[in-house]
């Protein structure tokens, strides 16, 4: 044996650098990470990078080779990243003082794009976090508490995600979706004066739906009464008696049936008021 390593040193010991050499030459790239090969400091290629039509496994994931001490690899995640954001107080349009949590998703698109803006995933998070909170503000300080309620609240996301997606593009990124995990008020004083204010807008809403409801049933009813009149108008000039009997004869009847049990009315035979009974003369 060490008649062999006398006779064939060099040869093993060049074997074995070429070795080395080779696999400091070899770099592995996952299917969820992208290699930005970078060459005297500035990005040269890239490999494995995210393509939204690629199918898994066909996007160049596996061995690289770079060139040892001249070349660096940098991995970047193409995985759909979360960036969280601080409790924020946000003034609504209505002065109500909210505390709200929200985060937002991205992915990162082009990675040459994020090392030489960024550098990394956490100095992207540091550059995203203040525009998603200064959006945020913005567009919530155009809007009333009330609309976090309802179904306004998708557009106002909407336009929230779009605003940060368009400075997320400047460092290789791209806004996937953003979303308010929670918005409430604070406690004590402000709460307790947002509630009675709620309560009272809820009750001048309702005094106005009822004024314009008895409103509508005035207008209703005196048009009613107005074709109940030109009915009756119509029906006396096509047979004046026949009017004037039934008139008699609705009147006999509020009359009579006024108050319990029997009624006793004294009057002269000769009284106009009875003139239906004795017949027309």
């Amino acid at each position: 044996m060490n008649q062999i390593w006398n006779n064939h040193k060099g040869s093993v010991i060049a074997v074995g650098v070429a070795l080395l050499a080779l696999l400091a030459s070899l770099v592995i790239v996952p299917e969820t990470h992208q290699a930005v090969i970078i060459q005297g400091g500035r990005p040269d290629r890239v490999a494995n990078q995210f393509k939204s039509d690629a199918a898994y496994g066909q996007t160049g994931a596996g061995i690289v080779f770079r060139v040892p001490g001249y070349e660096r690899v940098q991995m970047v995640d193409k995985r759909v990243l979360d960036l969280d954001m601080d409790r924020q107080q946000v003034l609504s349009s209505d002065q109500q003082r909210l505390q709200v949590d929200a985060y937002a998703r991205f992915r990162i698109i082009n990675p040459v794009l994020m090392v030489e803006n960024a550098g990394s995933e956490e100095i992207l998070r540091t550059q995203l976090s203040p525009i998603l909170t200064s959006v945020l503000r913005q567009e919530l300080g155009r809007r009333p508490f009330a609309s976090l309620l309802t179904a306004e609240r998708g557009s106002a996301m909407a336009n929230i995600r779009d605003a940060l997606d368009r400075e997320a593009r400047n460092y290789g990124a791209q806004v996937i979706d953003v979303r308010i995990k929670r918005a409430d008020l604070p406690d004590g004083t402000p709460l307790n004066a947002a509630f009675t204010r709620m309560q009272t807008d809820r009750q001048e809403e309702a005094a106005t739906i009822r004024a314009q409801g008895d409103k509508n049933a005035q207008i209703i009813r005196a048009e009613a009464d107005a074709e109940a009149a030109a009915t009756y108008a119509a029906a006396y000039g096509k047979d004046p008696q026949f009017y004037d009997f039934y008139r008699a004869m609705e009147s006999y009847r509020r009359t009579f049936e006024q108050g319990e049990g029997e009624s006793t009315m004294i009057l002269s035979p000769d009284n106009e008021y009875l003139r239906q009974f004795r017949g027309q003369r």
